[in-house]
């Protein structure tokens, strides 16, 4: 799809995300930048560690960033992948944290981005980590996780990577070759942005956007996020524009692997139903999905959770595209999605049993910290 100075593309799950990835890192002629928070040595991991291997052999810059608290990686694992010419970055370690005298901060500012940029041209972001859960190998193993991520290609790119190498830099990475690294063509395309929190500042840019387009809309509101627990800011507007007749639809894990999230999450169900707002749990397989469209125009897909983590202190990265076709494949997304959900009514959030209310009640509590 032809958005702008842009071409896009919407990657449902795993299942056609990890090829497309994959491809792209086939064809790299210069450089390949990849950064996630989980990067596992499972068989997703090793797949892409023998492509960026393969690719870092053949003389491309092969450059690697992963968190160092969401990924599990043996040392044999990034031994193999330097041995190869892969320049890999672990995020923030651990051990290192224990010796910075801001521990705290250290420690919970992560990197949740999950981006790839190929030859400054073709670029990825979205939801998904480099790991298993995406993609179940054997049989009888949990279903993969529902999830979504974007290919584009034109200037977005650029930006994404202008981003990446901004943190390879203060994360301390090994020099880069400049002249690899085009700058050409990176110009503003109001149709599509990339819009990211970073180490110290635009720190509320997904935020602020999120909360003006919120604002502004005037006929639907269609989000489905993962871990859903926004600011009282958010949370307002979002009673506001349901009060006011917006079709307000959330779409949230009911099948979660942070529980207490969940929990924290039901405590604001009241005000939302009260307010007019519809509220789905989605049930079987985890929803790790972080994407909204609202009005028929405007749209989002990254990597940042409405949750406090994401917006105030992970670095996060979103693609906003302004544009009814593409928003248009993002509603049939959504209500292909509902099948999988079961609407949470007033009755039934008002018969939750007195130790769920208790959970909600004491997650919340520590909303700042899930």
């Amino acid at each position: 799809m032809v958005v702008g100075y842009h071409r896009l593309r919407l990657l449902h799950d795993g299942a056609q995300t990890f090829p497309a990835m994959l491809e792209a890192i086939a064809r790299a002629s210069s450089t390949i930048c990849l950064e996630t928070y989980i990067l596992r040595d499972d068989h997703v991991g090793q797949a892409f560690a023998c492509a960026l291997a393969e690719r870092a052999r053949a003389g491309v810059e092969v450059n690697l960033l992963y968190d160092a608290w969401g990924s599990s990686v043996s040392g044999a694992y990034v031994a193999n992948l330097q041995d190869a010419g892969v320049r890999v970055v672990e995020f923030r370690p651990v051990l290192l944290a224990l010796q910075n005298r801001k521990l705290l901060r250290h420690v919970v500012r992560r990197n949740h981005r999950k981006s790839l940029i190929v030859d400054s041209r073709i670029a990825f972001t979205g939801g998904i980590n480099i790991c298993g859960d995406y993609a179940p190998k054997d049989i009888g193993s949990p279903p993969p996780w529902r999830d979504t991520h974007l290919e584009l290609e034109g200037p977005a790119a650029i930006e994404l990577q202008y981003f990446f190498l901004r943190t390879w830099r203060k994360a301390k990475g090994p020099a880069l070759d400049e002249p690899r690294y085009s700058h050409t063509g990176r110009r503003p395309d109001p149709r599509v942005r990339v819009i990211t929190s970073d180490m110290h500042r635009g720190r509320a840019g997904i935020r602020d956007a999120y909360r003006a387009a919120i604002k502004n809309a005037s006929r639907r509101i269609w989000i489905t996020n993962a871990y859903f627990l926004p600011s009282l800011s958010l949370l307002h507007a979002l009673s506001e524009a349901a009060k006011r007749g917006v079709d307000v639809r959330l779409m949230v894990a009911g099948t979660t692997d942070v529980p207490a999230v969940l929990h924290a999450s039901r405590s604001i169900y009241g005000r939302l139903l009260e307010s007019g707002a519809r509220l789905y749990e989605w049930n079987g397989r985890v929803l790790h999905a972080k994407t909204a469209v609202i009005d028929g125009h405007w749209s989002t897909v990254g990597s940042s959770n409405l949750d406090m983590q994401s917006l105030r202190q992970n670095l996060e990265a979103n693609a906003l595209i302004e544009d009814e076709r593409f928003a248009l494949a993002m509603e049939a997304m959504f209500l292909g999605d509902l099948p999988h959900c079961e609407e949470v009514t007033a009755t039934s959030w008002g018969k939750r049993p007195p130790w769920e209310r208790a959970a909600s009640w004491a997650a919340y509590l520590f909303r700042d910290w899930l």
